[in-house]
């Protein structure tokens, strides 16, 4: 199962951060989100892109999980020279990430 299948995905940015908040399409897969989507997943998967520290904040009464991406953006969106370095792009990446492997 991907995350994709189970989540859908809002983003941000922020000079070089990027915020990335995964929403359950169904209520009840959030503790499936919360066991499964660590932080240290989410940097591993990301591992390309971000070159920071992730940070997760878990937002119970919304059903949903915000990362923070730290060194993430190249610089900056108004910075960089790479032709998408907003968080949409980034949020985009983190949606195949397979729930079954625990490999980082």
């Amino acid at each position: 199962m991907l995350l994709h299948d189970i989540a859908h995905r809002r983003a941000g940015d922020k000079g070089d951060t990027s915020t990335l908040s995964l929403f359950p399409y169904r209520d009840e897969d959030f503790d499936l989100l919360v066991r499964e989507v660590t932080a240290d997943r989410v940097r591993a998967h990301l591992a390309d892109h971000v070159r920071g520290e992730v940070l997760r904040y878990e937002l119970p009464n919304l059903c949903a999980l915000r990362f923070t991406c730290r060194q993430a953006l190249d610089g900056g969106v108004t910075t960089s020279l790479a032709l998408d370095t907003h968080g949409k792009a980034l949020s985009s990446r983190l949606l195949p990430l397979d729930l079954r492997r625990r490999d980082g």
